[in-house]
């Protein structure tokens, strides 16, 4: 059986971290979702920087656009709105068939708000309405701001996939203001049923921040570390999940009782970026019941290849908490390193949305040239 189908009897669902237009008419994604058991997409600025200026797909959606005088900012939201509907329309029998837990797709808000509590609210809210489907996530990044954007947002209703999340301080901070959202969700007399969120914990830009300093100490002992902090630091978010969505905790069981959802973890940027390493690394040690693993296409093939599902998560966790004991004696704090990757990734898709914006708008300027 396909390696990637049977990850769903250890409690994990594939997403894909990728979405391109040519996919949604082509047959692409239906396949993926028939032959793989997908159960949902991730998108980002970065990913759709790729697809829409980078590729001929929305030639003629740009050029529609440009004829009726839509501005650059306009044209965006009607291009991943689109995308973000179509790709949710090929996932809503996964969704209604399991009765709202599986086939969700994610739309991020502007990273220029990352900072900005009130503006992420409100562009969140404003997505949400727009694109009119049960089963998408909007994305928050796990910023000290995006935290209070978060609760709001869990308290309309809103569907949240919070991203961009390193440090394990920050992610018992997004559980808070997961519970506090449901907790004023039924404070104004609403259910929390039918709420979805997910945690996405970053994983290889981790190790990526990690190794270098390794190599910096350069001793045997640190030498023996490489490679091994970001899926020790995953394994103890997961008891950390464990212990807050457990029975015995007192504030998650009056959510559970009126019919509250996990946020479940949802492993995130798990392509191998040391060609070293295993194409597999950040797959094969983190599967379990709860989770989502969000592949890109090279990663899914692989494992689709030689992917071999067994429950692994929670294996290993002493040995996980002595690896971070014993970074932290070589002097390397992993919050600390958690703080710069947060700094870092919100740039990261702060520059790729600049030029998305700034090729769209060329390519609404040649249209209206080219209209005549």
């Amino acid at each position: 059986m396909n390696p990637l189908k049977r990850l769903q009897e250890h409690g994990q669902s594939v997403y894909l971290d990728e979405i391109r237009r040519s996919w949604l008419h082509d047959g692409t994604l239906q396949t993926l979702i028939d032959r793989d058991g997908l159960r949902g997409v991730t998108s980002n600025p970065a990913i759709f920087h790729k697809a829409i200026a980078k590729s001929d797909d929305y030639r003629e959606a740009i050029a529609a656009l440009a004829e009726r005088g839509a501005g650059v900012d306009e044209a965006y939201e009607e291009l991943v709105v689109e995308d973000i509907q179509r790709a949710a329309d090929l996932f809503r029998p996964t969704y209604d068939g399991s009765g709202g837990r599986y086939g969700f797709v994610s739309l991020e808000v502007s990273p220029e708000v990352a900072h900005d509590e009130e503006a992420t609210y409100r562009e969140g809210s404003h997505l949400w309405r727009r694109l009119s489907r049960p089963n998408v996530f909007i994305k928050v990044p796990a910023t000290v701001a995006g935290l209070g954007a978060i609760r709001r947002l869990i308290a309309d209703g809103v569907n949240v996939n919070v991203t961009l999340l390193f440090g394990l301080e920050r992610y018992e901070r997004v559980i808070d203001a997961y519970l506090g959202g449901l907790e004023d969700r039924l404070g104004r007399g609403e259910s929390v049923r039918g709420v979805n969120s997910v945690a996405s914990f970053f994983l290889s830009r981790f190790d990526v921040m990690v190794d270098p300093l390794l190599d910096a100490i350069g001793t045997d002992e640190a030498r023996a570390l490489r490679g091994r902090a970001a899926v020790a630091y995953a394994k103890v978010a997961y008891e950390v999940f464990g212990r807050r969505f457990a029975d015995a905790d007192p504030r998650w069981a009056r959510l559970a009782a009126e019919g509250a959802r996990v946020q479940r973890l949802l492993w995130a940027s798990t392509g191998t970026k040391d060609p070293s390493y295993p194409d597999t690394k950040y797959v094969e040690p983190l599967i379990g019941p709860e989770t989502i693993n969000t592949m890109p296409l090279e990663t899914l093939d692989a494992y689709r290849d030689h992917g071999e599902p067994a429950a692994r998560v929670t294996e290993g966790l002493d040995e996980a908490k002595r690896v971070i004991a014993d970074l932290k004696e070589l002097g390397i704090d992993l919050e600390a390193v958690a703080d710069r990757l947060e700094a870092e990734g919100v740039e990261k898709f702060v520059t790729p949305f600049r030029s998305l914006l700034s090729a769209l708008d060329e390519a609404l300027r040649a249209a209206r040239v080219a209209s005549g």
